[in-house]
């Protein structure tokens, strides 16, 4: 299909200039940008019937399989296990520039302010920066642990520690692949196959802490604004899903830097035995949890008001093969597999699942997963990246029964609602 008149112009905000967070708060459809994307997709603007499941769209030019998703305002980033970033832009979906280097395949990525973050095999994240002469070019403007931090470590014998047998390594850095990266209160955070937790400070990128989080690989964490210094919840292949809050001022006054920043352990979720957790997803504030695990169930639970207890809610059989990904939106709830579907699911009441869809189309597992923060045509946008190496994108429009409001704070209400391809 060719693109209206216009769809090429200049990007209305400037590039990288939002944050990217996992979170899943309900926005307004702002009419300009839903309009281009009704017209160019050809998005009724009252869903109809259901009908077979087919992409809107399908993104190629990754040389590997597709990793992670970032959305930035009016621009969607991937990244590949074949070291590169791609930039892609509204409404179009044009690609708009392609960057990246490094040893090892990119493992994540997220946006804060006008830098990017990209978490890579080889155990480091690196740091971008929108150039100067072209807005279409990625600097790589810094490395984590940074040259400074090393140099303020390395002398001191008590910073390093044990990673394998007869080999030492500085607490701040990683000693195997970092898989993801979560961003909350003005810190980033990185889970890594080497078992550990580290925060890092985005103001100069000095790495906080380091926390012996698990007792297996950490393949997924997300990172919310609750409480004091808000919580983030680390996904493991031990099966086990952990939640960590910092500690507060008050408890922390005569202590050092690192030390006043320092996390505890708030509460353990436990998955099936032998079974890995591979994904995490909140709402609620971060009262409710949602994990996706090895043996393709999604479970749920509920934490107190001070998180210290949480109870079982939701066990559902949701694919036949391992979940790999999933994420949020207000009242639905989206699951990615190694069979090489997204299930759709709405969120019941007492915070069950119901699936209201089965999203085929990837030729291989789905890898990741990112809905759309706004609303287009009484639905929203879903991204799917898998390693097939293609993104593709899916409009996921809600249905009210008569009579039926939409609640602001649950995007898709309680109501009856179905999936409709384009």
């Amino acid at each position: 299909m060719n693109p209206p008149p216009n769809s090429l112009e200049s990007p209305t905000t400037p590039l990288l200039l939002s944050t990217t967070t996992t979170t899943t708060a309900a926005a307004d459809e702002t009419p300009a940008t839903s309009n281009r994307f009704l017209h160019h997709y050809r998005i009724p603007k009252t869903p109809s019937s259901a009908s077979s499941y087919r992409s809107l769209s399908v993104l190629t030019g990754h040389d590997g399989s597709v990793s992670s998703l970032a959305i930035c305002g009016e621009f969607i980033l991937s990244a590949s296990h074949a070291k590169d970033i791609i930039v892609w832009q509204h409404p179009d979906l044009r690609q708009f520039t392609k960057f990246g280097q490094g040893d090892g395949a990119v493992k994540a990525v997220i946006t804060v302010g006008n830098r990017v973050f990209t978490a890579h095999q080889d155990s480091r994240i690196r740091v971008w920066k929108v150039s100067r002469s072209s807005e279409n070019i990625f600097k790589l403007v810094h490395t984590l642990p940074t040259t400074k931090d090393y140099l303020g470590k390395f002398m001191k014998q008590s910073n390093y520690v044990q990673t394998r047998r007869h080999h030492k390594r500085l607490w701040i850095e990683h000693a195997d692949s970092i898989s993801c990266l979560s961003v909350s209160n003005g810190l980033i955070y990185s889970g890594s196959w080497d078992k550990t937790l580290k925060v890092w400070r985005i103001s100069d990128l000095k790495c906080l802490e380091s926390i012996k989080a698990h007792d297996d690989a950490i393949n997924s964490l997300v990172a919310v604004n609750r409480g004091i210094g808000g919580i983030v919840y680390s996904a493991s292949a031990d099966g086990k899903i952990k939640a960590w809050g910092r500690r507060s001022s008050s408890s922390s006054s005569n202590k050092t830097e690192e030390e006043s920043s320092s996390h505890l352990l708030k509460g353990i979720l436990e998955g099936h035995k032998d079974v890995s957790m591979n994904s995490v997803v909140v709402s609620d504030g971060g009262s409710v949890v949602y994990g996706g695990g090895s043996d393709g169930y999604v479970m749920g639970w509920l934490g107190s008001e001070d998180l210290d207890s949480w109870k079982l809610v939701c066990e559902v059989k949701a694919h036949e093969m391992a979940i790999l990904c999933m994420c949020i939106r207000g009242g639905i709830l989206c699951s990615g597999s190694s069979d090489k579907t997204i299930c759709i699911w709405k969120r019941e009441v007492k915070f069950g699942l119901t699936k209201i869809g089965v999203v085929k189309g990837h030729e291989g597992p789905v890898k990741c997963l990112q809905a759309s923060p706004n609303s287009i045509g009484g639905g929203f946008l879903l991204y799917s990246g898998g390693l097939d190496k293609s993104i593709r994108v899916w409009w996921v429009p809600c249905y009210y029964d008569e009579g039926d409001t939409q609640d602001s704070n649950s995007f898709c209400g309680s109501t009856r609602r179905m999936i409709k391809s384009v």
